[in-house]
């Protein structure tokens, strides 16, 4: 049994579902988000509660199981708290900033390099070394932010480059004289 699957989604008042054979539309206060999902699974709605279920312990359904659970759980929590992933950038003179909707970071290279929000999408610049990907599309947020983490990943030897906030960057030790 899917020990994510198994567990019931609980749906808050302000949360309304709408349903079309297998297309679910989520509203909330932050938003709407709307998924298709695999015509195999049953979702059935008990006061309040979404409950997943499989009609076989097929492998295909077994693995549908947990990540429709997931799905919808994500779009509930999405339309009600919302996302955010947090970036920090380490390295002398790498900073970032916000003009207009854009993102500009100065990263080492020879040009800053500008990222635009995409819809749905709010960027946030608390200080000049951290970033703020918010959102309600939790896919949404993880992609945006590792694209900006994409521009200069954390390399092993001072560490330096953009990383998520709590990051372990491993490691390594430098070339020793004689």
């Amino acid at each position: 049994m899917s020990r994510v699957g198994v567990l019931p989604i609980e749906v808050p008042n302000d949360v309304t579902i709408e349903r079309d054979g297998n297309y679910f539309t989520v509203k909330g206060p932050k938003g709407e988000l709307s998924r298709q999902f695999h015509e195999d699974i049953t979702i059935k709605d008990e006061d309040n509660t979404l409950v997943i279920e499989r009609p076989s312990e097929h492998k295909e359904h077994r693995a549908l199981h947990g990540t429709t659970r997931s799905l919808l759980n994500n779009m509930v929590q999405g339309v009600t708290k919302g996302f955010e992933k947090s970036l920090e950038l380490v390295g002398v003179g790498y900073r970032a900033s916000k003009s207009g909707n854009k993102l500009v970071l100065n990263v080492g290279y020879s040009h800053p390099v500008e990222i635009e929000e995409q819809e749905g999408i709010t960027i946030e610049v608390p200080s000049n070394t951290k970033v703020t990907v918010k959102g309600i599309d939790k896919e949404l947020v993880g992609a945006v932010a590792s694209n900006i983490r994409s521009m200069r990943t954390p390399e092993p030897y001072k560490g330096k480059g953009v990383r998520y906030e709590g990051e372990a960057v491993r490691r390594k030790e430098g070339k020793t004289g004689k």
